[in-house]
Protein backbone atom coordinates (compact mmCIF):
# COMPACT_ATOMS: atom_id res chain seq x y z
CA UNK A 1 0.00 0.00 0.00
CA UNK A 2 1.33 3.58 -1.25
CA UNK A 3 0.93 6.57 1.03
CA UNK A 4 -0.11 9.77 0.12
CA UNK A 5 -0.02 13.33 1.87
CA UNK A 6 -3.38 15.23 0.90
CA UNK A 7 -3.07 19.15 1.15
CA UNK A 8 -5.41 21.46 1.66
CA UNK A 9 -4.16 24.75 -0.15
CA UNK A 10 -6.32 27.94 0.62
CA UNK A 11 -3.92 30.40 -1.01
CA UNK A 12 -1.30 29.95 -3.85
CA UNK A 13 -3.88 27.02 -5.75
CA UNK A 14 -6.41 27.67 -8.39
CA UNK A 15 -9.40 29.54 -6.98
CA UNK A 16 -12.56 26.86 -5.81
CA UNK A 17 -15.94 27.19 -7.28
CA UNK A 18 -17.40 28.28 -3.35
CA UNK A 19 -14.46 30.88 -2.82
CA UNK A 20 -15.84 32.54 0.52
CA UNK A 21 -13.01 32.68 2.80
CA UNK A 22 -13.99 30.38 5.79
CA UNK A 23 -13.78 33.54 8.15
CA UNK A 24 -16.79 34.83 6.47
CA UNK A 25 -18.77 31.55 6.72
CA UNK A 26 -21.74 31.48 9.08
CA UNK A 27 -21.05 29.34 12.57
CA UNK A 28 -23.56 26.57 11.03
CA UNK A 29 -21.22 26.38 7.75
CA UNK A 30 -18.30 26.35 9.77
CA UNK A 31 -19.72 23.31 11.80
CA UNK A 32 -21.29 21.24 8.70
CA UNK A 33 -17.86 21.57 7.09
CA UNK A 34 -15.96 20.37 10.36
CA UNK A 35 -18.62 17.23 10.88
CA UNK A 36 -18.07 16.27 7.34
CA UNK A 37 -14.33 16.34 7.69
CA UNK A 38 -14.75 13.80 10.89
CA UNK A 39 -16.84 11.98 9.06
CA UNK A 40 -14.46 11.53 6.00
CA UNK A 41 -11.42 11.13 8.93
CA UNK A 42 -13.85 8.16 10.35
CA UNK A 43 -14.60 6.45 7.02
CA UNK A 44 -11.00 6.20 6.08
CA UNK A 45 -10.05 5.12 9.76
CA UNK A 46 -13.15 2.28 9.34
CA UNK A 47 -11.25 1.27 6.19
CA UNK A 48 -7.97 1.12 7.56
CA UNK A 49 -6.91 4.19 5.18
CA UNK A 50 -6.57 7.07 7.77
CA UNK A 51 -2.42 7.65 8.73
CA UNK A 52 -3.18 11.18 10.59
CA UNK A 53 -4.45 14.19 9.39
CA UNK A 54 -5.33 17.79 11.05
CA UNK A 55 -6.07 21.14 10.38
CA UNK A 56 -3.42 24.04 10.90
CA UNK A 57 -3.24 27.01 12.96
CA UNK A 58 -2.93 30.43 11.19
CA UNK A 59 0.01 31.15 13.25
CA UNK A 60 3.65 28.95 12.20
CA UNK A 61 7.88 30.25 12.32
CA UNK A 62 10.53 29.40 10.33
CA UNK A 63 13.31 28.13 11.77
CA UNK A 64 16.76 26.85 10.43
CA UNK A 65 20.07 25.23 12.04
CA UNK A 66 22.73 27.42 10.95
CA UNK A 67 25.70 26.14 13.18
CA UNK A 68 26.19 26.16 17.06
CA UNK A 69 24.00 29.06 18.95
CA UNK A 70 20.78 30.77 18.65
CA UNK A 71 18.75 28.88 15.76
CA UNK A 72 17.57 31.60 12.97
CA UNK A 73 13.51 32.46 12.97
CA UNK A 74 11.97 34.23 11.06
CA UNK A 75 8.36 34.46 9.64
CA UNK A 76 9.65 35.77 6.36
CA UNK A 77 10.02 36.46 3.05
CA UNK A 78 9.06 32.93 2.46
CA UNK A 79 6.20 31.93 0.90
CA UNK A 80 4.36 30.58 4.18
CA UNK A 81 2.90 27.49 4.79
CA UNK A 82 0.51 28.99 7.19
CA UNK A 83 -0.64 31.14 4.04
CA UNK A 84 -0.70 28.17 1.85
CA UNK A 85 -1.93 24.95 3.43
CA UNK A 86 -5.26 24.89 5.55
CA UNK A 87 -4.70 21.43 6.59
CA UNK A 88 -3.20 17.52 5.62
CA UNK A 89 -4.26 14.23 5.58
CA UNK A 90 -2.40 10.77 5.41
CA UNK A 91 -3.54 8.20 3.89
CA UNK A 92 -2.27 4.52 3.06
CA UNK A 93 -4.17 3.01 -0.02
CA UNK A 94 -4.00 0.82 -2.31
CA UNK A 95 -3.58 2.59 -5.37
CA UNK A 96 -2.64 5.94 -7.04
CA UNK A 97 -6.56 6.33 -8.53
CA UNK A 98 -7.79 5.83 -4.95
CA UNK A 99 -5.79 8.37 -3.51
CA UNK A 100 -7.53 10.73 -6.04
CA UNK A 101 -10.77 9.73 -5.03
CA UNK A 102 -9.90 10.42 -1.77
CA UNK A 103 -8.90 13.95 -2.94
CA UNK A 104 -11.98 14.26 -4.79
CA UNK A 105 -14.05 13.54 -1.62
CA UNK A 106 -11.84 16.29 0.52
CA UNK A 107 -12.87 18.41 -2.27
CA UNK A 108 -16.49 18.08 -1.80
CA UNK A 109 -16.50 19.60 1.92
CA UNK A 110 -19.40 21.72 2.16
CA UNK A 111 -18.44 26.00 2.99
CA UNK A 112 -20.38 28.59 2.60
CA UNK A 113 -24.41 27.94 2.06
CA UNK A 114 -23.83 24.71 2.69
CA UNK A 115 -22.30 24.19 -1.11
CA UNK A 116 -19.15 21.91 -1.84
CA UNK A 117 -15.95 24.01 -1.98
CA UNK A 118 -14.59 22.19 -4.97
CA UNK A 119 -11.12 23.29 -3.81
CA UNK A 120 -8.19 22.15 -5.15
CA UNK A 121 -6.01 19.49 -3.01
CA UNK A 122 -2.86 18.70 -3.63
CA UNK A 123 -2.06 14.68 -3.70
CA UNK A 124 1.36 14.20 -3.10
CA UNK A 125 3.13 10.37 -2.65
CA UNK A 126 5.35 9.72 -0.04
CA UNK A 127 8.84 8.21 -0.51
CA UNK A 128 9.46 5.04 1.04
CA UNK A 129 12.06 4.45 2.97
CA UNK A 130 15.34 3.41 0.46
CA UNK A 131 17.16 -0.07 1.32
CA UNK A 132 20.44 -0.04 3.16
CA UNK A 133 23.17 -1.88 2.19
CA UNK A 134 22.43 -4.88 4.40
CA UNK A 135 18.82 -5.50 2.81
Amino acid sequence: MAKYLLLKHYRGAPAPVNDVPMDQWTPEETEAHMRYMRNLAASLARSGELVDGNALAPEGTWVRYDGEGALPVTDGPFAETKDLIGGWMSIKVDSYERALEVAGQLSAAPGAGGKPIHEWIEVRPMLSARPTGTE
